[in-house]
């Protein structure tokens, strides 16, 4: 199994940025697609960002495109989600994912979790 640890999350006023920073372990680290997901109390876990395990193809939720985007350096093992304009609605512990497999925007089909990194966005 993949170890993923995720950190960057804190407090910021509404319109502001924050980078979250995802550290993975595996010589196959590009082998898997990345994806952050988050979730409120109370709620399900809704899909963020993904990044693919070959090429460069991203992908967004409609409620967050425009405003995050994410990246990976797999030399270093690490999956990036820069998070700018930031809303009250974005608060939520915000988790890294892997799976060895396509992009799928479901959490079931990740195989692979952080702890999370909560964000707060006050209004």
């Amino acid at each position: 199994q993949v170890q993923l640890v995720e950190s960057g999350g804190g407090l910021v006023q509404a319109g502001g940025s924050l980078r979250l920073s995802c550290t993975g372990s595996g010589r196959t680290f590009s082998a898997y697609t990345m994806a952050w997901f988050r979730q409120v109390l109370g709620k399900e876990r809704e899909f963020v960002a993904a990044f693919s395990r070959s090429g460069g193809s991203a992908y967004y939720a409609d409620s967050v495109k425009g405003r995050f985007t994410i990246s990976r350096d797999n030399a270093k093992n690490m999956v990036y989600l820069q998070m700018i304009s930031l809303k009250p609605e974005d608060t939520a512990v915000y988790y890294c994912a892997a799976r060895r497999a396509p992009y799928i925007p479901k959490s079931l089909a990740y195989d692979y979790w952080g702890q999370g990194t909560q964000v707060t966005v006050s209004s």
